[in-house]
């Protein structure tokens, strides 16, 4: 299963991309407010979303290895 080596460099992109734009900001807090905030909303976003997927391939596993014993 490729899932969980995918969802986790999904959820460090994200990672990455947040701090990011938390540097910027805090930079220069006033050049572009409302772009570096919708950056981080969608950061937040893709690493919930990536968590869901390697949560459901842990629950599909744990399914799957119950089924086999």
């Amino acid at each position: 299963m490729q899932l969980l080596p995918i969802a986790a460099a999904g959820m460090m992109n994200a990672q990455s991309r947040f701090e990011n734009s938390a540097r910027r900001t805090a930079a220069a807090p006033l050049d572009n407010l409302a772009e570096e905030t919708v950056e981080r909303i969608q950061a937040k976003t893709a690493f919930s979303a990536n968590a869901a997927v390697v949560r459901t391939a842990d629950e599909m596993s744990g399914t799957l290895l119950d089924m086999l014993a």
